[in-house]
C-alpha cells in the first residue's frame, strides 16, 4: 500500500513539473512571434464626409490603415451603428508595417437629412477598439 502511495506522489510530481516547464517565468504562454510583439492600428483618417447624397443612392468609401506595431495585426470584427452600412475588411493577419483596408457602403434609402454612422473596429492591437465615422447629408430629391 505504501508503495502505491509513493508511486502516486512521484507520478504527480513528474506531471506537475512537466506542465510547469511548458510556461515561461511569468506563468503565461508566449506567442510564436515573441513575448513583446504587439500590433498597433493607425487609420489614415478616422472620419469621411460624403457631402450631399441623393436619397436612395449607395455610396462607398475605403478607409486605409497601417500596422505600426511589432506583431501581426488581426481585425476580428467591424460592426456598424445601423444596418445601412456594410463592411469589407482584411481577415488575414497584417504584418508589421503592412497596410490594410476597410470598405464601408452607405445606403441612403429611407434616410433624410444629416447622417452620422459609426463603425467599430475590433482587433488585437494595443488599442483593441477603434471608432471610425461616415457623415453626410441625404437630400430627399434631385433638385436639392
Amino acid at each position: 500500500m505504501k508503495q502505491n502511495s509513493f508511486a502516486f506522489i512521484l507520478l504527480t510530481l513528474i506531471i506537475t513539473t512537466a506542465l510547469l516547464s511548458c510556461s515561461n517565468a511569468g506563468g503565461r504562454l508566449q506567442s510564436a512571434t515573441g513575448p513583446n510583439d504587439t500590433a498597433s492600428i493607425h487609420f489614415d483618417e478616422y472620419e469621411h464626409d460624403f457631402g450631399k447624397v441623393v436619397a436612395g443612392e449607395k455610396v462607398a468609401y475605403v478607409f486605409t490603415f497601417e500596422n505600426l506595431g511589432t506583431g501581426p495585426l488581426v481585425i476580428s470584427s467591424a460592426s456598424t451603428s445601423c444596418g445601412c452600412t456594410v463592411s469589407k475588411y482584411n481577415t488575414k493577419p497584417i504584418a508589421p508595417g503592412g497596410k490594410g483596408s476597410l470598405e464601408v457602403t452607405f445606403d441612403s434609402s429611407g434616410r433624410n437629412g444629416k447622417q452620422t454612422k459609426t463603425i467599430t473596429v475590433r482587433s488585437n492591437a494595443t488599442k483593441p477598439v477603434v471608432l471610425i465615422r461616415l457623415t453626410g447629408e441625404v437630400l430627399s430629391g434631385i433638385n436639392n
